[in-house]
């Protein structure tokens, strides 16, 4: 039966097994794993379930500050100018292949750095490695070479770390303009296309860091500063600069527990809110707005699927709705989480167990495409300019998807995927009853408090499988 579904989906979906029709934000599934799933939800939501009644016998007390991070304790790495100065150059470089390199998006280096080296793969990296963008970005140096013209500065800097309502804002509107080229646009794979909305990106972080200051705006306003520093969060690697007495930086590398870097103290303010529930519903949203159900809302056939273009209105408005909803029942299970436990009214333990479970449906969504995609990335990789070269003996490489309709190597992506989903789940029960415990003196009442969360993981669990298992459209 399930080889049958298989080829069922794979008359459908048409370009899902075909190499050349592989996008870098597009999922692949070559089955549809429909026989065990039910049997998955349930256990995911058990494992879940069983995650926070292990956790109140095994941690009772509270952590009184032991576990906790703050940020006066270390100052994450400072950049040193030239490798962020070199980065720069790159992203200049990549830009001009963009314009003038093959037109074919899977042969361009630009549409394969974009999104296959440094969204999907550069994400995977700072989850296991720590923040590495916070070493390579190119922000620090375009800073650097702004601050010589810092004297014809006719603007009035304002602080987004000194606003409560203008924090992490900005980013967010930024993200979320970011999510909709990946995932509305007709075409986010032109390399023309991507080259010119870099140029505009690079026009408004220059804007950001004149009007609010560089390291303001790197902090709080420039979207994936703040994306991979939270990625980074979860890595048991910790990149950090210690203030000598000489006020020199001396950086280092230290372990820690997976998930340990969000046990912070200081509350996310609104934006920052926002920005998390962003990134979740995002990659939510990608899923979902390729399965069967949502064509059927939007009244589209799936056999005769019209194309991005066509889908332009519905899906902006899916993407809007979909934050929408979380932002609600985010601050529902908040307020109800309050009530049951009036010791932690302010708590930014609910946002900060969020965390995780973005990434995990992050690596869960874009495994399967990063397998294909990764093969064309480092073929562009060898010949960047488009003429010829092949300068890490990769240029003659052949893409192989087979593996995406071989039985045996699909469950073992489908099973990858799920453990990603049911292990951010989990890390996001310990997460949370942690920051619980540290802010409340009772753990009955702190017990309580995390029930309406908990539920709400299980729930999301069960939505995440549900989105791997049913039948989808690229």
């Amino acid at each position: 039966m399930i080889q049958k579904c298989g080829k069922y989906l794979m008359l459908i979906g048409g370009g899902t097994v075909i190499p050349q029709l592989a996008f870098a934000h597009a999922g692949h599934r070559g089955y549809v794993m429909l026989l065990p799933t039910e049997l998955f939800m349930v256990g995911g939501a058990v494992v879940v379930a069983l995650t926070f009644a292990a956790m109140i016998f095994v941690t009772r007390k509270s952590t009184s500050g032991k576990f906790l991070i703050s940020e006066t304790s270390d100052i994450e790495i400072q950049p040193k100018f030239w490798a962020s100065l070199l980065s720069l150059l790159m992203l200049l470089l990549l830009v001009w292949i963009g314009f003038t390199g093959n037109r074919d998006p899977m042969k361009n280096l630009l549409t394969m750095t974009v999104w296959v080296f440094w969204w999907i793969g550069l994400t995977m990296a700072t989850a296991v490695f720590g923040n590495i963008w916070g070493i390579v970005s190119p922000w620090p140096a375009l800073l650097k070479l702004l601050s010589k013209f810092q004297k014809i500065s006719i603007f009035t800097k304002r602080s987004l770390e000194n606003s409560k309502r203008l924090a992490y804002w900005p980013a967010t509107l930024l993200f979320f303009g970011f999510a909709w080229l990946e995932l509305i646009h007709p075409s986010p794979m032109d390399p023309e296309v991507l080259a010119k909305y870099i140029l505009l990106y690079l026009f408004i972080t220059t804007l950001g860091i004149i009007l609010f200051g560089g390291k303001s705006w790197l902090k709080m306003g420039e979207p994936f500063t703040v994306f991979f520093r939270m990625v980074g969060w979860l890595s048991p690697i910790y990149w950090k600069s210690s203030v000598e007495k000489n006020e020199e930086f001396t950086q280092q590398i230290s372990i820690r527990w997976p998930c340990a870097g969000l046990l912070r103290p200081e509350s996310l303010p609104t934006g920052g809110v926002a920005f998390v529930l962003l990134v979740l519903s995002t990659v939510s949203f990608d899923g979902l707005s390729k399965t069967f159900w949502w064509l059927s809302i939007v009244g589209i056939n799936p056999l005769e699927f019209p194309g991005r273009t066509a889908m332009i209105l519905p899906n902006t408005l899916g993407l809007c709705s979909t934050f929408l909803l979380f932002l609600v029942v985010f601050y529902a299970t908040q307020g109800l989480a309050s009530r049951l436990n009036q010791e932690v009214q302010q708590t930014s333990s609910f946002i900060y167990s969020m965390i995780p479970i973005a990434f995990g449906y992050h690596f869960a969504h874009y495994l399967p495409t990063f397998l294909v995609d990764i093969q064309y990335a480092f073929i562009a990789l060898s010949d960047p300019f488009g003429v010829g070269w092949n300068l890490f003996g990769t240029a003659e490489w052949t893409v192989t998807s087979s593996y995406l309709t071989n039985y045996d190597s699909v469950v073992l992506i489908w099973l990858l995927q799920v453990l990603s989903i049911v292990l951010a789940h989990v890390g996001a029960v310990i997460v949370s009853h942690l920051l619980h415990l540290h802010e409340s003196e009772s753990l009955q009442k702190s017990m309580m408090g995390q029930v309406p969360a908990t539920l709400l993981m299980i729930g999301y669990t069960v939505f995440g499988l549900w989105l791997l298992s049913t039948p989808v459209v690229s």
